[in-house]
Parts: C-alpha cells; sequence; structure tokens
C-alpha cells in the first residue's frame, strides 16, 4: 500500500499495534437533579457547580455542620452573596460567601474541621462557587 493508500492515523482510522487505544473519560457526575447550579453532597464532603445537569466545576472538597449544627439537607435558592462578609456570631471572616439557607453560606474555611453550618471551602472552590453563582440560583444539598 502506497502512503497516498494508507489509512489516517486519527481516532476512528486503523488499530496501530503496541499503541493503546485512545479512551474518553468518563463524565463527571453530581448526586443532584438537573435543576441545580450548585450540588453538596454531605457524605463525601463535595460539592459541584451544574448547568442543565451537566458538572461544570467540581467536586471540590468541602466540610459542613458539625453535631449540633448540622447543615440540612434540601433545595434551596442563593439569596445573596458577599465577597467579604464578617459573621457576627461567629466573630469571622466569610470571603467568597454565598447565602443559600438563612445564615448558611458557603465560603473559605478549614476543610479539616466542622462548622457551625456553613460549608467551608477552599479558597479556588470558593471562588470559583462566587463567581458561577447569583441570587436565585437552586442550590441542592444531599445526604
Amino acid at each position: 500500500m502506497s502512503p497516498a493508500q494508507a489509512e489516517p492515523l486519527w481516532p476512528g482510522g486503523p488499530d496501530i499495534p503496541g499503541v493503546p487505544a485512545i479512551i474518553p473519560p468518563a463524565p463527571v457526575v453530581a448526586p443532584c437533579s438537573a435543576a441545580a447550579r450548585a450540588c453538596i453532597q454531605l457524605s463525601t464532603n463535595e460539592l459541584w457547580l451544574m448547568d442543565d445537569g451537566k458538572v461544570t466545576y467540581g467536586p471540590t472538597p468541602i466540610s459542613h455542620g458539625r453535631p449540633g449544627y448540622e447543615t440540612p439537607p434540601g433545595v434551596f435558592r442563593v439569596a445573596f452573596k458577599k465577597e467579604y462578609h464578617w459573621s457576627t456570631m461567629h466573630n469571622a471572616e466569610m470571603r467568597y460567601a454565598v447565602f443559600f439557607n438563612g445564615d448558611i453560606a458557603t465560603h473559605i474555611g478549614p476543610i479539616e474541621e466542622q462548622s457551625h453550618g456553613c460549608i467551608r471551602m477552599t479558597p479556588d472552590g470558593a471562588r470559583a462557587t462566587y463567581d458561577y453563582l447569583s441570587p436565585g440560583d437552586v442550590f441542592e444539598v444531599v445526604e
């Protein structure tokens, strides 16, 4: 077979001995409905950002409420967000705060320890969540 007759070397082309096939990675899925723009799974300490049921960011690590201050599961809407918020209740700063259930918000915080109900996030995760969500967006929290 001359070079002009050779099969092209691209996906869908011929198998080449000794070269592994290119297998695309499985899509990332989140345990929330297609309506959710943000999805938190408490049992795995993860958050995803979503658009029409497809994950656009995540999973990113989180921590949530400690015993006596549990973060409740449910479907909520983003109420408001503040780039810098000071919690008078806990005398602590909450950077990139996105409030979705009363005084419960996502924000930067140590993910190694549980909170008083808020969702603590890494700086990158909190910033991505803050930038992505808008008031009124659906926020789902599942066990």
